[in-house]
């Protein structure tokens, strides 16, 4: 079972190649899977990468610039056609329905689940999801249309029971459970056994940031503070600098500028321009800033 992994299914950026997808990802927590951005292509590479379509149920769109979405209409056939009936969630800027609606109007009718929309304000620093495993923030970014990036945050895992105390003062199951949440074990002899001989720390939890389609932002830093992982787009080099202030993009050292500010512990650069024939490139230039960058590649696989 994976704990927290993160699928690259497609680091490209607007202009289509034969050596990058359109941008997007998977993230697999303990086999609940959560989609960041769809474009062209996107369930393809579910296939190549094995990807299990049923245990996807939450697909975040940070922005509608069509390499970021357009893979959505063929994604939900796909679902329809594979009989499914859970309820699928898409928390994208407001604008989502409008394009989805009329697409399908046209080639939906008949789906045996319904598709919810959770409006997105891209402005702000929000949660907006929160299930049991997981909650998701939006982070604001700076582009030519709304859009923001997403933090996901494991939740605090359970306390991890030690067999060998349990079987000493002979635990019965039904105690288990609150020993587990921090409670102490009162043994039928009435003495007190504290919760920290019993139990050792969970793992602290994992936090993942995603930021593509942005504008060199300070802003964002204090958000992803810390972070075990950061995806930070690194669509040019700054030879096109002019470039990518002209496209509110960001270059490779912008990057890792954001990543050595806010000391996080790996940073993975995505959203190559087609200009670019060898990322490697893209990588030396975040190397000098922030050594040990990770140039993200479709297949590739980072556990958190």
């Amino acid at each position: 079972m994976a704990n927290f992994d993160v699928h690259i299914l497609g680091c490209g950026s607007a202009l289509p190649t034969t050596r990058h997808m359109a941008s997007s990802q998977i993230i697999n927590l303990r086999d609940k899977l959560y989609m960041i951005d769809c474009g062209e292509g996107t369930q393809v590479q579910m296939r190549r990468m094995r990807i299990k379509f049923n245990r996807l149920n939450h697909i975040f769109i940070s922005h509608l610039h069509g390499d970021h979405c357009f893979g959505l209409p063929g994604l939900i056939s796909t679902f329809g056609m594979l009989d499914r009936t859970a309820d699928l969630y898409i928390h994208a800027p407001k604008d989502i329905e409008r394009y989805l609606h009329p697409i399908l109007h046209l080639f939906g009718k008949g789906l045996p689940f319904e598709v919810k929309y959770n409006h997105v304000d891209t402005g702000k620093h929000a949660l907006i999801m929160e299930d049991r495993s997981l909650r998701v923030y939006s982070i604001p970014l700076n582009h030519r249309i709304p859009a923001c990036g997403f933090l996901f945050e494991e939740k605090p895992k359970e306390a991890h029971i030690i067999r060998e105390m349990a079987d000493f003062y002979r635990i019965p199951i039904k105690s288990l459970c609150g020993i587990k949440q921090g409670e102490d074990f009162v043994t039928p002899e009435g003495e007190v056994v504290p919760n920290a001989r019993l139990t050792r720390p969970a793992d602290p939890p994992k936090r993942y940031a995603y930021c593509s389609d942005t504008a060199f932002s300070p802003e964002i830093i204090p958000i992803v503070e810390e972070v075990d992982l950061l995806y930070h787009e690194a669509t040019f080099a700054t030879p096109d600098i002019a470039r990518a202030r002209q496209t509110f993009h960001s270059t490779a050292a912008e990057a890792a500028e954001v990543a050595c500010r806010a000391k996080v512990k790996r940073l993975v650069i995505g959203h190559f321009s087609a200009r670019y024939d060898d990322e490697s490139l893209l990588k030396e230039e975040a190397d000098n800033i922030y050594p040990g960058t990770i140039l993200a590649n479709e297949g590739m696989v980072l556990s958190l």
